[in-house]
């Protein structure tokens, strides 16, 4: 058959076309799965792309997946959230990969106010710190986490009772009347202030189990904090709990033992020296009535008081899937020993977090819930100055014992002798006794849960429907007892004393919110929006009972309430917009703007609006994007006003009455004492203090991040502020009443530096760096524009003020009398320089004297890993700050020593330098430099590794907590909490050595 070439042609294209065709429509199938490259378990929800088309499926829950491609060796791209993204290309059909976890990836996620944000694109003030960054050692209270991590933030126990709280100070706060403490959310919902009667030195935060805690957000000028509006203007913590995640189940068991001890004791004189002292005294003066009083013992008081205390925590925890349902659950318990004896702390707590999504994850459930039941038999805060005051020639054995317990007590000669002092006198206690007859045993059970749902329109994708319900619960139930052998418990009315005190906060929240994000690729812009619609309410119930005990063991019954149940309670709605755009991936603008209407205002007065704007510029991006050696530069300036209303009670602005007990107001009927009705003073025009924060910072990282950090400088000006303010007899129901009438200014300049000096296999060393700067001014009280203008006299001893808000000074700043001082060196009682040059030594010499508040703080951490070992130190300073040495001023003086009640006590090492007779207060001579350097924590830990045939992995450590102060102050300790810089024997922060383990299987 012949077949001409027209033919030949045609045959030919149309056999080329069949093949074209029979290959374009060829399908290939490939399997295989997906492993955690730690570990070796299978991930699911992974998804499993083919590059170049719309194709892709999600592994299963053993992290097996099949996909059908268009060729025979497709190119498969696996991502999922939390690890690395990788691309495999495929051959004979399989295609198996192990993951590896992007700690980069989830290191650069920031949690801010109403959701995340990358690191790179923030435009505020914002520190995050992560669990493994926090502060090591035998952590109780979760705000200790973050002691010396966090430029201008200040985290200061209030001494070292079993789970006691903090202080805790970001920028300086901003008020003086009112709360200076940070507003605190946990997963979501904002909690109402870091307090319960009886739970714990004011201490909530000791409530969260601190092994549950992913992350710590501080949020620190207004651009950041604006969000949350009229309760903001101390800066926010946002707390972000752990959570579960896609995998395997995976368990952890922690457990760590402590034991902890006193490193120093208020340094008092011996018996030998007391009577030294009074011997002399005798023989010059020749009365010899305090000599017979003399014993011939050298108690140490404080060294029986004290002991050696033991504490332990344990925590397990498991997290993975089952199924599609991500979860993670804890359990937890923690028993702390003070070291004040009968002093202890135990809390039971558990976690849950579910995060399941749903209908092709355009639905995501997040639900937390936290319990915990924290126990406390706290010591009587009078202890450690009794301890301290007590006369230690006197031995405490059974020959002293008497009708007022077995311990030794000062009471009046004879046998029907009562204690000395009653009556009207200061009663001098046994400090044994305020250990052996008081009792105050609280409980507190807290319950945090919410119930976030997330829904992406499927009709509109870059639109998101939120809805955040919450609830914080907390109960509290406590009962105080105070036995009838106590010599401070002694009037002729009544012996002894027993009560049983409840109080509950309910704190709900609901949020409704639309979240809208957008890639306009045309503009190079991306845009996030948020809408918000807030609702929170805030209940208090408070209720206590009173026994009155007329022996030892008997109670008579049980009287009415001395304060009836007590129901107060407020409310906060606020509407929230919020626009964050990013240009060019250069250029970052953020806006918002908060409505918040409160309830403890006059209508009038209710609404108040807290606006923001922040601007960022990615210098990197602009003029270094082509340099390896400059890894992030970013310029940011913010702008925004915050709000307070801590300060103010729930009433204030209402005419109302009460029927409160005071000594001035009751009256007794029976065995009970009942307030009389009358009104109180009030102020309708009261309204929220307003902070309006400028800050300018600039965020650097060099040689890929190897040393990065952040400069800024801000200042603060506080209007408004909640004082009390004098007012016309007359005018008012009281003399006096909370106004706003005060300003503040606070400038300040903070620096963080974080460095990776050693990078190699075998050997790390990092080594972090943070310093803040701050000066605050008061600009403007009530009556400075009256002659002779003096302040506001504030912070003292008995009636003598030592503080003063002064107009162009820092805030309590001190105002005391200049001390004159002999050739020798030592204070000439009573003698202080006439600085006026009037001749005439009075109140017109008083002058300013130092401050309280520091100038600059500090924080210093390193860590050094050499194979399967790490060693890590911490520590932290402040400078410029000073201190009143209260206790030298009220007990280092010969009438403390020689009574005038007629009987002995001690003193203070001072005296031996001052001589004083009598109470000085007013004296410069207190006023002590307290700036120090605390090396917080040493911690070394190993690695054991895999053990159990790779079952398991295994870590210890050891730390050392509190190793060492240096400090030129000469009380018990430097670091005080007070912000009126008094220093009143505070409960001794003891030094804790603790061992753990730690075990992931």
């Amino acid at each position: 058959m012949k077949i001409s070439l027209k033919q030949l042609l045609k045959i030919s294209l149309m056999l080329f076309f069949a093949a074209l065709s029979a290959t374009s429509f060829a399908q290939t199938s490939v399997s295989g799965t997906v492993t955690d490259s730690k570990d070796g378990t299978p991930v699911s929800g992974v998804t499993v792309s083919v590059k170049g088309t719309k194709t892709a499926v999600k592994t299963d829950a053993a992290g097996a997946y099949t996909v059908t491609a268009a060729t025979n060796a497709p190119v498969l791209v696996f991502s999922s959230v939390g690890f690395t993204t990788q691309q495999v290309t495929a051959a004979n059909g399989s295609a198996s990969v192990k993951l590896v976890e992007s700690n980069t990836q989830l290191q650069d996620v920031v949690v801010v106010a109403y959701g995340t944000k990358r690191k790179g694109d923030l435009t505020g003030a914002v520190t995050s710190v992560s669990a493994k960054d926090f502060q090591k050692g035998n952590i109780a209270s979760s705000e200790q986490l973050l002691q010396g991590k966090v430029a201008g933030l200040q985290v200061t126990t209030g001494g070292g009772s079993a789970g006691g709280g903090s202080r805790i100070r970001i920028r300086s706060g901003a008020s003086l009347s009112a709360s200076n403490d940070p507003l605190i959310v946990i997963d979501g919902v904002p909690v109402e202030g870091n307090s319960i009667g009886g739970s714990g030195n004011d201490n909530l935060l000791a409530t969260i189990n601190p092994n549950d805690i992913e992350s710590m957000s501080v949020l620190k000028d207004a651009s950041a904090t604006a969000l949350y509006g009229s309760r903001a203007s101390n800066g926010v913590i946002i707390i972000t709990t752990k959570k579960g995640g896609k995998g395997k189940i995976k368990y952890n068991f922690n457990t760590q033992i402590s034991s902890a001890s006193i490193v120093k004791k208020v340094d008092v004189l011996t018996g030998d020296e007391i009577r030294s002292i009074v011997n002399a005294d005798a023989a010059k003066s020749g009365v010899n009535t305090y000599k017979a009083l003399l014993g011939n013992a050298n108690t140490d008081w404080q060294s029986l008081i004290y002991r050696n205390a033991i504490g332990n925590d344990n925590n397990i925890s498991a997290s993975g899937a089952i199924g599609i349902l991500p979860f993670r659950a804890s359990l937890g318990y923690s028993n702390q020993n003070g070291v004040i004896k009968t002093d202890k702390f135990s809390r039971l707590s558990t976690a849950i977090n579910l995060s399941p999504k749903f209908f092709d994850d355009h639905l995501s459930v997040n639900l937390n819930f936290k319990y915990s039941n924290v126990v406390r038999n706290k010591v009587d805060g009078g202890v450690v100055g009794a301890a301290a005051s007590f006369d230690p020639t006197q031995a405490n054995n059974a020959i002293n014992k008497n009708k007022f317990g077995d311990n030794f007590e000062w009471i009046t000669p004879g046998p029907n002798g009562i204690p000395i002092g009653t009556n009207g006198g200061s009663v001098q206690t046994n400090p044994l006794s305020l250990i052996d007859y008081k009792n105050d045993k609280a409980k507190t059970n807290r319950i945090i849960t919410n119930l976030q749902l997330d829904y992406k329109l499927p009709f509109f994708p870059d639109l998101h429907a939120q809805i955040n319900v919450g609830v914080d619960n907390t109960s509290l139930s406590g009962d105080f007892r105070a036995d009838s052998v106590l010599v401070s418990e002694y009037f002729p009315s009544r012996r002894g004393k027993s009560s049983h005190y409840e109080q509950t906060k309910q704190n709900s929240l609901i949020d409704l919110s639309l979240f809208y994000t957008k890639e306009i690729k045309s503009l190079k812009t991306k845009v996030d929006a948020l809408l918000l619609h807030s609702f929170q309410s805030f209940v208090t119930n408070e209720k206590s009972f009173a026994d009155y005990a007329t022996g030892k063991d008997t109670l008579l019954s049980r009287n009415a309430l001395i304060n009836p149940t007590n129901k107060i309670e407020n409310a906060i709605e606020s509407y929230v917009g919020r626009v964050n755009l990013t240009v060019n991936n250069k250029y970052l603008i953020t806006a918002s703007l908060r409505r918040d209407a409160g309830s403890k205002f006059a209508k009038e007065n209710r609404v108040s609006y807290f606006p923001a704007v922040a601007l960022g510029w990615k210098l990197k991006e602009e003029f270094f994007k082509n340099t390896n050696i400059i890894s992030d530069l970013k310029l940011r300036l913010g702008w925004g006003i915050t709000g307070n209303q801590d300060g103010i009670a729930n009433y204030d602005y209402l005419a109302r009455y009460s029927t409160s007990v005071n000594a001035g107001a009751s009256y007794q009927f029976g065995n009970s004492f009942y307030g009389y009705l009358r009104p109180q003073a009030y102020n309708a025009d009261v309204r929220w203090e307003t902070t309006t924060t400028s800050n300018i910072g600039l965020d650097f990282g060099i040689l890929n991040n190897r040393i990065s950090g952040s400069i800024d400088a801000y200042q603060k000006k506080t209007n408004d502020l909640l004082l009390v303010a004098q007012v016309a007899p007359g005018a008012n129901f009281n003399t006096e009443v909370l106004a706003n009438v005060g300003n503040l200014t606070n400038n300040g300049i903070e620096f963080t530096l974080n460095t990776s000096p050693i990078k190699k296999k075998d050997f790390t060393w990092d080594l972090g760096f943070n310093m803040a700067y701050s000066s605050v001014e008061v600009t403007n009280t009530v009556n400075y524009e009256v002659a002779n203008y003096q302040g506001i006299a504030t912070s003292g001893v008995n009636d003598t003020k030592v503080g003063r808000l002064y107009v162009g000074k820092s805030p309590y700043v001190f105002s005391v009398s200049k001390q004159v001082y002999d050739a020798s060196g030592n204070p000439i009682e009573g003698l202080y320089e006439d600085l006026n040059r009037d001749g005439v030594v009075d109140d017109k010499d008083v002058y300013f004297y130092k401050k309280p508040a520091a100038d600059i703080t500090l924080g210093v951490n390193t860590q050094v890993g050499y194979k399967k070992f790490t060693l890590g130190l911490a520590g932290h300073a402040s400078i410029g700050n000073y201190l009143y040495n209260q206790y030298d001023a009220t007990s280092a003086r010969l009438r403390d020593i020689k009574n005038p009640l007629n009987f002995i006590g001690n003193v203070g090492r001072n005296y031996l330098a001052s001589n004083f007779s009598n109470a000085r207060y007013e004296s410069d001579y207190f006023i002590q430099n307290a700036s120090f350097f605390r090396l917080d924590n040493i911690n070394l830990g190993y690695n054991f590794g895999a053990i159990m045939k790779n079952k398991a992995n295994l870590r210890i450590s050891g730390s050392i907590q509190n190793v060492f102060v240096i400090t030129k102050y000469k009380g018990l300790d430097p670091e005080n909490s007070s912000d009126q810089g008094l220093d009143n024997n505070i409960y001794p922060r003891p030094r804790i050595i603790s061992i753990g383990a730690n075990l992931d299987f």
